[in-house]
């Protein structure tokens, strides 16, 4: 029997160490892998030979610093993983394997009146035909990642009240997808997601420390606080849309005056323009025209940025991120968008707070939240199951390049 301080324990310690390690980066030199563990370059030489050996991980040679180095991934057949994004108007699944490689991904449009039964069909049905073009048995799937629009109570794991999918408020989505497919899944807000995505794959890489913004039909934060995804004790952290920008403002709806979504959100700005661009303008036709020199649209695009950067400058007052990344079809728009939120930082902000942000667009657009459903499974599955009880084995998960 294994005692705490045995040899064998300590080894078997130092493997899931370097899995873990391995698992959330996707992939590793041996060089970054004995810094991220702490463990002697050649412990790590050792640990991936054998991890090598028993058909944990792969090993191909590439280049660090100009130097020859070998680099380290989990397996591409130890492990599936399926990511489940349910937006505004759209549901996206994504499958990927445990090397941060998306083997297959598709987006289809979906009523935001439907009922939760009606959109968790049309989910399962495209888990089903994703994982069948890409030849992959659901026994293999260690776990699905889903993202909402709104708050998870962390306690009873229901939806909270939410404006853009109303009729879906009280469900339990975890439970019922997880009932469909009889696999683990991992539910959090699409803002947390967004975060997950932008720094595995995106704009948020090797930041311990950021904030994702996204801006569409509300707008959300995901908190990223020493490289986890701050939540807070009921799981509403990030509501930086209900910040109070003006008392006499617009009625928000969460039934105060003034918060910085009514003053950003697409529901409350579009209107603005509709007597000089039409009813149907769209978020995403604003940007487009705003870069192309409409002066209405830039007026728009800019004020968002100013209302924006309040909610950051106070962000970075509270917390002082070092990396702000703004998603959502605003994010488009570029500088027209990231030029009046920097000038709102650097007038609101702390000024050492302001001079350590840095500001990005995500890299992910559409993408990011789908993406983050992938991470967040990578980040809660455990080590224990990618090794056995001698030669390490990993069951077919991966690594998910964007």
């Amino acid at each position: 029997m294994e005692t705490p301080g045995s040899q064998s324990s300590l080894h078997r310690a130092n493997l899931e160490r370097v899995v873990r390690a391995v698992r959330m980066a996707g992939s590793l030199t041996q060089a970054e892998i004995a810094r991220t563990t702490g463990l002697s370059a050649a412990t790590v030489s050792n640990i991936v030979r054998e991890l090598k050996d028993g058909g944990t991980v792969d090993v191909t040679p590439t280049s660090a610093g100009g130097r020859r180095a070998r680099s380290v991934s989990l397996s591409g057949d130890a492990g599936t993983v399926v990511g489940v994004d349910f937006g505004h108007s759209h549901l996206r699944v994504a499958v990927g394997n445990l090397a941060h490689q998306v083997l297959a991904e598709e987006a289809e449009p979906i009523d935001v009146d439907a009922s939760a039964q009606e959109g968790f069909d049309r989910a399962e049905a495209l888990v089903h035909r994703l994982l069948g073009a890409t030849g992959i048995r659901l026994e293999k799937v260690v776990g699905v990642g889903l993202g909402v629009p709104g708050p998870i109570d962390v306690e009873t794991g229901a939806l909270g009240s939410t404006a853009i999918l109303p009729g879906w408020a009280g469900t339990h989505p975890r439970e019922e997808l997880a009932e469909r497919l009889g696999v683990p899944v991992h539910v959090d807000n699409d803002a947390n997601l967004g975060a997950l995505g932008e720094k595995v794959w995106g704009s948020g890489r090797g930041a311990t420390d950021l904030a994702y913004i996204k801006i569409a039909s509300g707008v959300g934060a995901g908190l990223v606080i020493n490289n986890q995804i701050y939540r807070g004790p009921g799981g509403t952290a990030g509501e930086i849309g209900h910040i109070t920008l003006d008392e006499s403002g617009p009625v928000c709806r969460c039934g105060n005056r003034g918060c910085l979504e009514t003053f950003t959100a697409a529901r409350y700005v579009l209107p603005l323009l509709h007597s000089s661009h039409g009813a149907d303008i769209t978020m995403p036709a604003v940007v487009r025209l705003a870069r192309d020199g409409d002066p209405g649209c830039r007026r728009v695009v800019a004020d968002i940025g100013r209302n924006i950067g309040s909610g950051v400058a106070s962000l970075c007052n509270l917390l002082n991120p070092s990396r702000i990344v703004l998603g959502g079809d605003l994010a488009e728009a570029g500088d027209l968008l990231l030029d009046p939120v920097r000038d709102s930082v650097a007038r609101y902000a702390i000024p050492s707070a302001a001079r350590q942000l840095t500001l990005a667009p995500g890299t992910l657009g559409g993408r990011a939240e789908v993406l983050g459903a992938l991470a967040l499974v990578l980040s809660e599955m455990g080590d224990s199951s990618l090794l056995n009880s001698s030669a390490p084995s990993v069951p077919a998960a991966a690594s998910v390049s964007a």
